[in-house]
């Protein structure tokens, strides 16, 4: 299996030499890493070929590295039915920059570019109706980004008064949590509420 897929990626690799930037097969799959600009081309390319037939895009996810100066990862998985193959293609885009739009390559990518602009805010230029698909219309930030915060920004409640739902800043009475990673079989030195009935008393510790 590997063998086959690094000859595909070989046959890619030869097909477009100037845009693919890595070839690799990880865990009996094969990725290819594109420049963010030649994306459209690779897609196309990997959906049109003979060799390739990747007729079907599976998803695209996105990938956040804050300490990267490109942070973002975007990841296409596609499948061809016909080769029985997939193939995993990346391209790293800035926080400030955009990655062109695969919609008129497979219309399916529409609503996977929307969910990762909501969730990652990665800009997708020439995406026909680039809005959020999983928050409010309201929400601020993005919120499978590593610096959002635990809390959010804001809450939303239905007001009976105004007959309307309403944004307030979120107010929590406890600022952050603390975990302590230890598996539940080996307990916790932390009391809860209750535990001290279990305490056994001074004259049954013999016992």
């Amino acid at each position: 299996m590997d063998t086959t897929l690094k000859e595909l990626g070989e046959t890619i690799q030869a097909a477009l030499p100037e845009d693919v930037l890595e070839m690799t097969v990880v865990h009996h799959e094969l990725m290819v890493s594109v420049p963010a600009s030649s994306i459209v081309k690779v897609l196309t390319f990997l959906r049109d070929d003979p060799n390739c037939q990747f007729k079907q895009l599976m998803d695209i996810c996105g990938v956040d590295y804050p300490e990267r100066e490109k942070r973002f990862d975007v990841v296409y998985n596609l499948l061809s039915l016909s080769q029985n193959q997939r193939i995993r293609v990346k391209t790293m885009v800035g926080e400030e920059e955009s990655i062109p739009s695969v919609v008129k390559v497979f219309h399916a990518a529409n609503w996977w570019e929307r969910e990762a602009w909501d969730l990652y805010g990665i800009f997708f230029s020439g995406h026909p109706d680039l809005r959020r698909i999983l928050t409010d219309y309201g929400f601020e930030g993005h919120p499978l980004r590593k610096d959002f915060p635990l809390t959010g920004f804001v809450e939303l409640r239905y007001d009976e008064d105004q007959k309307r739902v309403v944004y307030e800043p979120v107010k929590l009475t406890q600022e952050f949590r603390t975990f302590d990673f230890m598996s539940p079989w080996e307990g916790t030195e932390i009391l809860l509420p209750g535990d001290e009935k279990a305490a056994p008393e001074a004259g049954e510790k013999g016992k």
